[in-house]
């Protein structure tokens, strides 16, 4: 017998805000070193990755879904690391797609094996995919990404999910000023008239390794403003869905359109409804946690029944607003999670 499916106002938090997107990470490994993620000197040769019994297996993966579905989430991205690394990732794909209640099944990946696997991936039932580029020149490219990756196999792979079906298409770019805000310009000329549509996220201190500064962050503002100066004039966009963190902008010609994550100048913690799972199965309620909630001992205490209980008991307890209170000086909580382990 199927479970009876709650009602989706089981879940909401003490700000109102309900529970709808949930953020898989499905590997904590990644082959790039992006500055704001993974740097190089922190993430070395000898860094020591989880352990195969580790990570959550797919029937894992697939009974945290479902549990999280019953309590109203509607969206799941597959993140890592570097999801794609993750062996028969086209498998947990197959099995996340079946879930009755999935709206929208994403993916963001840095781009480099998805040439091969975009047509597996869609045959699987992905619906989309999001792929970071930080700029269109190898020079810029590999400092953001640490590696000396080729924008040219990125671009490969994103022509490849189009081919496959694997959209609408999105193009993520961390804008971080001394390094790439030279490329805010030239990217959005790329991908304009394309169909694919352009993200800028300002530069966030997500984690304890990427050394942020607030005066290497690009605001939102002046990113537009950027835009509109060097590529063609903006007017604001509707959100298409409430909780939608990048704010819209179309070109007012019909071109196409941009979006920017202003989560340090601009916090929309007020509309947050994301959850996010780590590669060993930790609840996490924030992208700026420090603390977070096992899932997996849950599931293997109390099966299915038991994840929905705890992720509706810690979801009803959630009053995080981290990008608000950082707004009004107040400290960041520490340590906080790394992005590599929460996928952004």
């Amino acid at each position: 017998m199927r479970p009876v499916r709650l009602d989706h106002r089981a879940a909401m938090d003490t700000r109102g805000r309900a529970l709808r997107d949930l953020r898989i990470s499905v590997t904590d490994r990644c082959n790039f070193r992006c500055t704001y993620c993974m740097p190089a000197d922190r993430f070395g040769p000898g860094h020591r990755f989880l352990s195969g019994d580790r990570v959550l297996e797919d029937d894992e993966t697939e009974t945290i879904a479902r549990a999280a579905v019953r309590l109203g989430v509607e969206k799941i991205r597959l993140t890592g690391g570097e999801p794609l690394l993750r062996r028969g990732i086209e498998g947990l794909v197959e099995r996340l797609a079946r879930i009755e209640g999935v709206a929208d099944l994403a993916l963001t990946t840095n781009g480099v094996h998805l040439a091969r696997l975009a047509p597996a991936l869609a045959a699987a039932g992905l619906g989309r995919v999001t792929v970071s580029l930080d700029a269109l020149d190898d020079e810029t490219f590999g400092r953001m990404n640490g590696v000396g990756a080729r924008v040219a196999k990125v671009l490969e792979g994103l022509e490849a999910a189009d081919r496959a079906g694997l959209s609408p298409l999105k193009v993520n770019m961390v804008v971080r000023r001394g390094i790439n805000e030279s490329a805010i310009v030239p990217m959005a000329a790329r991908f304009r008239g394309t169909g694919v549509t352009l993200r800028y996220i300002e530069y966030m201190d997500v984690g304890e390794t990427n050394g942020w500064r607030r005066d290497q962050v690009v605001p939102a503002a002046e990113i537009l403003a950027a835009v509109e100066r060097g590529v063609h004039p903006l007017e604001p966009a509707a959100p298409r869905h409430p909780g939608e963190v990048a704010r819209r902008w179309r070109y007012c010609d019909g071109s196409g359109e941009i979006g920017i994550v202003a989560s340090v100048t601009e916090p929309f913690c007020g509309s947050c409804t994301r959850a996010r799972v780590s590669t060993d199965g930790m609840l996490y309620t924030c992208l700026f946690a420090s603390t977070g909630h096992d899932l997996r001992a849950a599931l293997r205490a109390g099966g299915e029944e038991g994840v929905l209980r705890l992720l509706k008991a810690i979801w009803s307890r959630r009053d995080d607003r981290y990008s608000e209170l950082r707004g009004k000086g107040a400290p960041p909580p520490a340590p906080k999670v790394e992005m590599s382990r929460v996928g952004g």
